[in-house]
């Protein structure tokens, strides 16, 4: 067990037919986040794909093709390279379904997500033989890789930002 940690939060808005896993994983290479969770999300899919909980390591193939409207009643989870978030939707009757996020979520409408960062800790997997999975491994974090951290943040805010002027003086120009 590692902890406690002080906590930053990031908000991310995901439109209409964007996939939310990939856009979850985009931010957290792009912010260069090293201990990632949902903290909160709402928003609508049109499809999903979802492992159920009687799956084991030995049978994977419990696994739920959804498509049509859904709304996102909850999604939970860490954020890491190898991202472990459950899922919980309800149809147009408000019958829910939920389990392990496998892919294929395609944003419907939007998805309105707060991400976590325990500043002072690190998120890896490693393959537990008990379980059959990868399973979270928690540790702290070093100074010196909070220190890269911040400096990896700070230049591609600079470089978002050096972008977002150069697109505006572009379209002015026009």
């Amino acid at each position: 067990m590692a902890g406690p940690s002080s906590l930053l939060v990031f908000g991310l808005r995901v439109g209409p037919g964007s996939d939310l896993l990939q856009s979850l994983q985009d931010f957290v290479v792009q912010t260069c986040l090293k201990a990632p969770f949902v903290l909160t999300c709402v928003g609508s899919l049109t499809s999903a794909r979802l492992r159920l909980a009687n799956a084991t390591a030995t049978d994977t193939n419990q696994v739920l093709e959804l498509s049509g409207r859904y709304e996102i009643v909850s999604l939970v989870g860490t954020l890491n390279p190898e991202a472990h978030l459950h899922l919980c939707l309800s149809d147009s009757r408000g019958d829910t379904i939920g389990g392990h996020v496998l892919g294929d979520l395609r944003v419907f409408t939007t998805a309105e997500v707060l991400i976590g960062e325990a500043q002072e800790l690190q998120f890896t997997r490693e393959m537990d033989p008990q379980t059959g999975f990868p399973e979270l491994v928690v540790q702290e974090r070093s100074v010196e890789g909070d220190r890269d951290q911040t400096r990896d943040r700070d230049q591609t805010r600079d470089r978002d930002q050096t972008r977002d002027r150069d697109q505006t003086r572009d379209r002015d120009q026009l």
